[in-house]
Order: structure tokens, then C-alpha cells, then sequence
């Protein structure tokens, strides 16, 4: 699959730069971005820089930024020393990132600008730098005289080995505390390499990043494989709203995105599904499968447009996508295609491009790697998805005794996923173990199926489906925007006094909430089987804490 003799990247950065050196490699949208040559230099010059600073083979390194040019200058500088990359989430709290940062026992760290903010509360005695990544000036240390020099070369040739600790990962995840993740050179540009041979990258492809590169998804499919293949990334300097993305993909025109589901189906929800259900004729339409698909095509032609006009890769993981949007995407030929994995794995363990999707199924495994389902349903096939490969993690640092629990003797990964494949080896997520409700009797119930069916609900954002004090209990967070807009012509048969209005606007928001939730009980209950019947129904005001891939912190909940 490849020719490297050692897969590190001190000998795979000098061979892409070279092979690539005029092609366009890292840049922001609306500037002007850097070639592989120049990024070859950016890494040679901040290799020369990380040496003055005295940060040797083996120091763990933070990096917390936004994404940038620079983020993955810095990034790859490390590696091709040996130093250890210990990517941090933007999103982190102050006490998720001390726990980090006294975990790894960073020596140093570079920050973006406009996070030096939440520096200021964190205990940070025993980190001896801290460096602005948009510029390496350094903040704090006492290193603070040096500068850095664009045009500097490194004094040693560095070798770092494939296989010993390269990057620290700390998941947020939704089950507890982070653990640290450790990957080897070799674990991320095997899986790199393992996934473009689901969907082949080549040096005239443009990606356009979305999500955080701290992320092992972003970091191993959004900038390590194009990077390998001579690819073009662009960044956005602001957060992917709406109103920040739109533009930045009319004039970026990407061929491939990567994002997750939440993503895609609130644009389903909110943008979409509106204006197929705004009329009765179209309502009525949506019924009959013909007809369906006409009005998603027609749909989907303008999606498409609305996303550039050139995509050909809309890579969607971390999270199952809810069915009637992945339906909606089938229906419009929008180049969506799915990936499972997880930060242990690099993380890609299985997927499939826009060309083979199939609805609710993942794919056939990545190259070179084995899973299996351990201990099967004899009935339904169901069981633990297990992973082994290259792409599998060393283990958790500091923690043996959280390693044994997941690797075996003989190198398989338990992933806590449960699954099922098919006649022709198609891998399907059914959901967490740690979620699975047992029934009464025994039954397997899955929340993130009844989930599924409550956010396809008119007026739903979100839910989760738990267990309390023996009631299979359902936590709905609701439109509340939608609701008070429905009710806004109330205001001008109200009394005149403003707050009279708003306080009547609220209550009649209020009982249409409860109206809702007997409904979409009723709702969920004549469509799931008897042991998966929702018994109580609490709205939910708020929306739910998440993670960088925007799954939800389950473990809050319940």
C-alpha cells in the first residue's frame, strides 16, 4: 500500500514537499495560501525554533488553536522531531484542560490568539513556554528573547520510529473523563493511507476544514491524507456558521468536506424540511415514493450549489445519521458517504464512498485492518465490534489497567460499539454498549433508534432516550424559537404593556410544549416495539452539552 520504509514523518514531509512543491497546500479562505514548498520551509524553520527553545525527542507539546496554516506547520514539526503532539479541543473547559495539562506534563505550548484568554485561568506553574501559534512569539518562559526566524535550519537530523508514542489524544467523549489516547507516526498515516482507498485523494483536490483539527477524524482525513496527496485545505478564520460557511463555500468550491451528522441534519431540518412542508400539495406529494424523490432531487440540486457546486466527497462520521436525512441525501444523489472509527483507531475502521453507500450501513472494513463482532446474538448477529490492525492505538497513558480493559493479549481493540455485518461484509452501528437498555425481560433496547424516530418529530432539536427509576424515559429538547414565532400575532391582540405580551406569548409556548410531548409520545409508541415504548416524556429547555463531534455528553444525564 505504500513504499516508505519507515511510515514517519521526517521521511514522509521531505518526500510530499519535493514531490508537490508548487502545488497549493495550507491557507484561510480569501488569503493567500502557502505551497508545499514553503510549508517545507515553515517546518524546517520551526524545527530550528523548537531546538532553541530547548523542547527535545519525547517533550509532549499542547497545541491549542483554531484551525490554521500554522496548526499543521507546528504539527508536523513535532512529528518529524519526535516530539509529542498533544492536540487539545478548543471547546475544552478550564478544568478538562488542566487535567491535560498536568496529565501529559506538557513542557510546552502553543496557543491561537484568540484562546489566550482561557489561559489566564489555569494553574500552569510547571509549563516552562507558551507560544503564539499565529505568529510563534513567545508569551511566557523564560525563552521570551528569542524570535523566530523564517529562514532558520534545524541543527540535527531527527528519526523518530514509527512505532513509539507520537501524539496524546484526550477525548472529551460522552462517557466520563478523558483519557489520553496514545497513536504512533505509523497508526495515523497507515489509516490515512487505509482510507484513501475508500475514496482515492489526488493533488487536484481541494478540501475545505470545518472541524476542529485537535480531533483525530479532522486530523488523520482533513489534513494528514491530503497532505500525503498533494491536496489543498483551506481554513475559516471564524466558526462554521451559517453565515460564515455559505460564503466561504461559494468561493472555495470544495470537492471534499468532512463533518458530522448534527451537522447535515440541521440543515435538514431548519432549511429543508420547511419548504417541502410549507404547502399541502408538496405534503401530500412527500407521501408517495415517486413523487418523493422528485421534490428531494430538486432539493438536493440546490443544496449542491449552496455547498460550491463541485463536491464530490461529504464525508459524514462520529455519530449515526438519522435516517429520514440520510434518506432525504439518497433521494437528492448528494455525495454523501459514511465512516465509523474512533480516536483509538485513528480512527477510521470502516466506510464507504458516495458511489456505494447503502442506507443505514457503514461499509466494508478498511484495508489491512481485521473487525469482528465478539460473541454474537445467535438470532440477530448482533455483538461488540471489534477492531485490530495498524491503526490501533498503543494504549491509554498512565493507564494500564483502562488498556487491558480494551486491548486483548492478542492485539484487539473492543470498541464498546455495537454492530452488525451483513451477507456481504457491510458493517452496520446499532450503538453504544455502555447505552443498551435491558427491558424487564431481557430485551435489548436501543436509545439511539428510539432517538432517531423522536428527532424526526415536528418541532424536536434533540433527545435522549434513558432509564429512570425503571421508566424508559425520553429527555426532549424542543424548538422553543419555532413555537414563540407561531404564536408571535398573539402580541397585537394582547394587552399593550410589552411584558403582558411576552408572559402570554410564553404560556401559550409552554402548553403547546405539553401538547407536543403527548403527542410524540403517542407518536413514538405506535411505531416502536412494545419493550421500547417511551413512559415519561420530560422536556428538556436547554440544548445538551457535546463533544467536538457533537454527540451528546450522555453520561450527564443519566
Amino acid at each position: 500500500m505504500h513504499t516508505y520504509e519507515q511510515l514517519n514523518f521526517a521521511t514522509v514531509i521531505p518526500d510530499v514537499v519535493a514531490k508537490y512543491a508548487n502545488n497549493v497546500a495550507l491557507g484561510f479562505v480569501d488569503e493567500e495560501p502557502i505551497t508545499y514548498a514553503q510549508m517545507g520551509k515553515q517546518i524546517m524553520a520551526v524545527k530550528a525554533f523548537l531546538e532553541s527553545l530547548g523542547i527535545k525527542p519525547g517533550d509532549r507539546v499542547i497545541i491549542y488553536s483554531q484551525n490554521m496554516p500554522n496548526w499543521g506547520v507546528v504539527y508536523f514539526a513535532l512529528q518529524c522531531m519526535g516530539v509529542v503532539a498533544v492536540p487539545v479541543l478548543p471547546d475544552f473547559n478550564t478544568h478538562e484542560f488542566q487535567n491535560v495539562l498536568q496529565h501529559s506534563e506538557a513542557k510546552a505550548i502553543f496557543v491561537s490568539q484568540n484562546l489566550e484568554y482561557k489561559l489566564a485561568e489555569i494553574k500552569k506553574d510547571f509549563v516552562e513556554l507558551i507560544v503564539r501559534i499565529d505568529n510563534f512569539e513567545v508569551l511566557e518562559g523564560n525563552k521570551k528573547s528569542i524570535v523566530f526566524d523564517e529562514n532558520a535550519q534545524c541543527s540535527s537530523t531527527y528519526a523518530p520510529k514509527e512505532d513509539e508514542l507520537a501524539i496524546l489524544l484526550y477525548t472529551s467523549g460522552t462517557t466520563g473523563d478523558s483519557k489520553g489516547v496514545m497513536l504512533s507516526q505509523k497508526n495515523v498515516i497507515y489509516n490515512a493511507l487505509q482510507a484513501n482507498n475508500i475514496q482515492r485523494i489526488d493533488e487536484h483536490d481541494r478540501f475545505l476544514s470545518v472541524l476542529p483539527l485537535s480531533h483525530t477524524y479532522e486530523n488523520t482525513l482533513g489534513l494528514i491524507l491530503p497532505i500525503l496527496k498533494g491536496a489543498n485545505v483551506t481554513y475559516l478564520r471564524k466558526p462554521p456558521t451559517a453565515a460564515v460557511l455559505i460564503p466561504a463555500m461559494q468561493k472555495v468550491k470544495p470537492q471534499l468536506m468532512l463533518t458530522v451528522p448534527m451537522i447535515i441534519e440541521k440543515v435538514y431540518r431548519n432549511s429543508i424540511l420547511p419548504k417541502l412542508q410549507s404547502k399541502a400539495i408538496t405534503r401530500t406529494l412527500l407521501k408517495y415514493k415517486p413523487t418523493r424523490k422528485l421534490l428531494h432531487r430538486i432539493a438536493g440540486k440546490k443544496l449542491y450549489e449552496t455547498f460550491g457546486g463541485n463536491l464530490k466527497f461529504f464525508g459524514i462520521g462520529g455519530a449515526k445519521l438519522n435516517q429520514n436525512v440520510e434518506q432525504f441525501l439518497r433521494d437528492a444523489k448528494f455525495p454523501y458517504a459514511i465512516g465509523y472509527g474512533l480516536t483509538e483507531c485513528a480512527p477510521i475502521l470502516a466506510g464507504s464512498n458516495p458511489s456505494m453507500t447503502r442506507l443505514q450501513a457503514i461499509g466494508p472494513k478498511v484495508i489491512d485492518c481485521e473487525l469482528k463482532i465478539n460473541n454474537p446474538d445467535p438470532i440477530s448477529g448482533e455483538g461488540e465490534i471489534w477492531g485490530r490492525g495498524p491503526n490501533i492505538m498503543l494504549g491509554y497513558y498512565k493507564n494500564d489497567a483502562k488498556t487491558k480493559e480494551v486491548m486483548t493479549e492478542d492485539g484487539w481493540f473492543k470498541t464498546g460499539d455495537l454492530g452488525v455485518f451483513d451477507n456481504n461484509g457491510w458493517l452496520s452501528h446499532k450503538g453504544r454498549l455502555k447505552n443498551l437498555i435491558v427491558g424487564a425481560n431481557g430485551e435489548n433496547i436501543y436509545p439511539e433508534e428510539v432517538e432517531s424516530l423522536i428527532n424526526n418529530f415536528h418541532h424536536v432539536i434533540e433527545s435522549i432516550v434513558i432509564e429512570k427509576k425503571g421508566k424508559l424515559t425520553a429527555l426532549v429538547h424542543f424548538n422553543r424559537e419555532e413555537l414563540e414565532l407561531k404564536f408571535q400575532e398573539m402580541k397585537s391582540e394582547l394587552s399593550l404593556k410589552m411584558d403582558e405580551k411576552i408572559d402570554e406569548v410564553a404560556k401559550k409556548v409552554d402548553e403547546a410544549m405539553d401538547e407536543l410531548a403527548a403527542e410524540l409520545q403517542q407518536y413514538i409508541n405506535s411505531r416502536v416495539n412494545k419493550f421500547s415504548r417511551i413512559q415519561l416524556i420530560v422536556v428538556h429547555p436547554d440544548p445538551f452539552q457535546k463533544t467536538a463531534t457533537l454527540k451528546i455528553k450522555r453520561h450527564l444525564y443519566c
